[in-house]
C-alpha cells in the first residue's frame, strides 16, 4: 500500500510533524519534487510539502499516486485545550472549509482506531486525544485521514508533540493494520466522547461520525455515503441517543427504512 503523508508550509503543526518525521526516520529525499519541495520516501510512504492549506488540498489524489493519504496538521478551537487528534473528512452539509457540499471521503476506519491506540500509548504530555467526527475539506476519491496537533499556537510548535505524531504515522505506515469492524456514529459531540469509549475496548473501528451539530444534513443520501465510504463499509451504527436529542425518531426512521438491523444505541 503507498501512503502519502501530506504537510502544508501553511501549517505550523504539519511541518513540525514533518521535521520530526525526517529527523527519527529514514526518509530519504528523492529527485522528484512535488510543488518545488523534494519527495522524501521510506519503503512504501512518502512526505510531500505543499504550498495549500491541507483542507483546501482538494483532488490531491490526481497529482499524488497513493493509495492512501494522511494529512499532518494543526487541529484549531476556541477552547485552546492541548489535544492530539485525528479523524476523517467531509462535509454533511455546506462545505465551509474546503471539499464540496454533502460529500465524504472514504474513511480509513482502521487506520484512525490504530491511530487513537497508539496516540494514548505515546502520550508524554498528558493532552486530551481525541477522534473528531467527520469535518472540513479537502474531497479525495481516495482513503484519508487527518491527524493533529491542536489547539493554538502554543502547541502547534511542540516539538513533544510533534514527535508524538511523528511516531503515530510512522507506526501507520510501517506496520500491517488489523480489518477491525467497522461503526458509523451518529450523535453526540464534535468529539466524539462516548464512541471513543467503544473504540478503546472493543474491535470495532469508527469510520465517519455525524454529531448532533449536524444531524439536520442527515438523510438517506448522506446515510448511504456514510455507511459505505469506508475502506471497509461500516457493519454496525452506533447512536449516542441521549446525543441524538430531538431528531431521535427521524434517525430511528432513517435506519428502518434500510432494514439495517445492526443498531446499537447507549
Amino acid at each position: 500500500m503507498k501512503i502519502a503523508i501530506i504537510a502544508s508550509k501553511k501549517d505550523p503543526a504539519g511541518m513540525n510533524i514533518a521535521e520530526s518525521l525526517k529527523r527519527l526516520y529514514p526518509f530519504k529525499a528523492t529527485n522528484s519534487k512535488f510543488e518545488k519541495e523534494p519527495i522524501c520516501e521510506l519503503g512504501s510512504a512518502s512526505i510531500y510539502i505543499t504550498e495549500t492549506d491541507s483542507v483546501y488540498c482538494e483532488n490531491i489524489d490526481k497529482k499524488i499516486e497513493a493509495d492512501l493519504f494522511i494529512f499532518a496538521t494543526k487541529h484549531q478551537s476556541q477552547t485552546k485545550i492541548p489535544s492530539l487528534s485525528a479523524h476523517a473528512p467531509g462535509n454533511w452539509g455546506k462545505a465551509e472549509f474546503g471539499g464540496k457540499d454533502r460529500k465524504l471521503c472514504i474513511a480509513p476506519a482502521n487506520y484512525l482506531k490504530e491511530a487513537i491506540i497508539q496516540l494514548e500509548k505515546l502520550n508524554t504530555l498528558g493532552f486530551e486525544v481525541v477522534q473528531e467526527c467527520t469535518h472540513h475539506g479537502p474531497y479525495l476519491e481516495k482513503p484519508a485521514m487527518f491527524i493533529e496537533i491542536g489547539s493554538s499556537e502554543e502547541q502547534w510548535g511542540n516539538k513533544e508533540a510533534g514527535k508524538i505524531i511523528a511516531e503515530v504515522i510512522y507506526y501507520l505506515v510501517t506496520n500491517e493494520i488489523p480489518d477491525y469492524k467497522t461503526a458509523l456514529g451518529i450523535g453526540g459531540l464534535h468529539t466524539t466522547t462516548n464512541f471513543k469509549k467503544i473504540v478503546m475496548k472493543t474491535d470495532i473501528a469508527l469510520g465517519h461520525a455525524c454529531p448532533k451539530y449536524n444531524l439536520e444534513n442527515l438523510d438517506e443520501e448522506m446515510l448511504e455515503q456514510a455507511l459505505i465510504k469506508s475502506i471497509r463499509p461500516a457493519d454496525i451504527v452506533i447512536l449516542d441517543w441521549k446525543g441524538l436529542k430531538e431528531h431521535k425518531q427521524k434517525i430511528v426512521d432513517l435506519l428502518k427504512n434500510r432494514d439495517y438491523t445492526r443498531t446499537d444505541k447507549f
